[in-house]
């Protein structure tokens, strides 16, 4: 159990990824430092590895070429030469020896150790594309402030460098302890707004809403009292984000606390080979809706419902 959030989570994070030369998460280019582990259990997440906060194991059946030396290694019998769907999970017991041996990197561990200052100095490589660029590095996730301890010292330490810093965040946490942690050290913080009903809410997300649209509110405040550079950005997810009513009901919410500004994010179904390479799914995955891109033209329709109502769209 995280003292800092009350909920269960590691003392140091697991790192996913720290992906840099990025233009989409931020100003700038920008490395990206996503850590794994969510409180939100989102159906569609883009990104379903960064959900648990254990270590897990991936395998992508394209890349297998049966060479069977994975089984040979494997001591719990979770992998057998040839089986089309991978290793059996109920077996696996994450020892990871098979992505020590796998050739053809079929088999990889999701999810990494690393020490604070591992993070930073992989990070700070990339510090003349910031100064060029007006860049900087932002953590995602998963969910930074799932560890807030650990992602408030990493954040204070960009800040020491000079760095711009952006914070990309589901907005369900404790406001006590982000204040106290990450909040000083945080240039810019992209929050997101999925669903106003509560019940829509828990029912695809996992939690209710009301923790998020509390800190919503903080942010709004903070950013019209010229203190926080704020953004609010929608995930337009086919059949559960995108009702008229949803939307209207976020708009409305937003301009009525002052906001004037909102990003949309335009549904990708890429999560579904990610959940399949980690052996797990959900309902959505059966919906023909969740396995297209969506239409830039619906987008452009679905965002003049913000525009119409005093929100620039961005």
């Amino acid at each position: 159990m995280n003292p800092d959030t009350g909920v269960s989570s590691p003392v140091d994070p697991l790192i996913l990824e720290i992906k840099g030369n990025s233009l989409e998460d931020g100003p700038g280019i920008r490395t990206v430092v996503f850590i794994k582990g969510c409180p939100l259990s989102c159906v569609w997440c883009h990104n379903p590895e960064s959900i648990s906060s254990a270590m897990e194991l991936s395998f992508d059946a394209g890349k297998c070429i049966g060479c069977g030396e994975c089984s040979a290694v494997c001591e719990t019998g979770a992998l057998v030469p040839g089986h089309p769907f991978g290793p059996k999970r109920n077996r696996c017991s994450l020892c990871m020896a098979c992505t020590e041996v796998c050739p053809s990197m079929a088999l990889e561990p999701v999810g990494q150790v690393m020490a604070l200052e591992a993070v930073v100095a992989k990070v700070m490589r990339d510090r003349p594309f910031f100064e060029a660029s007006g860049g900087g590095v932002t953590l995602s996730g998963g969910e930074p402030t799932f560890n807030p301890t650990f992602c408030g010292a990493l954040l204070k330490r960009f800040k020491a460098e000079g760095l711009h810093t952006l914070l990309q965040t589901c907005g369900h946490f404790a406001w006590p302890v982000f204040e106290s942690t990450l909040l000083s050290y945080v240039d810019t913080i992209y929050c997101d707004i999925k669903l106003m009903d509560p019940d829509a809410h828990r029912r695809y997300c996992g939690v209710t809403n009301t923790r998020i649209l509390e800190n919503l509110e903080n942010f709004l405040v903070l950013s019209q009292n010229g203190t926080l550079d704020f953004l609010p950005r929608v995930p337009l997810i086919p059949g559960i984000t995108t009702t008229e009513e949803n939307l209207v009901a976020i708009a409305e919410f937003l301009q009525d606390r002052g906001g004037r500004r909102v990003q949309v994010l335009a549904y990708n179904p890429l999560w579904h080979e990610k959940a399949l390479r980690l052996g797990s799914s959900n309902s959505q995955a059966r919906d023909e809706l969740m396995h297209h891109f969506m239409d830039p033209a619906e987008v452009k329709r679905l965002s003049t419902l913000f525009i119409e109502r005093g929100l620039e769209v961005v």
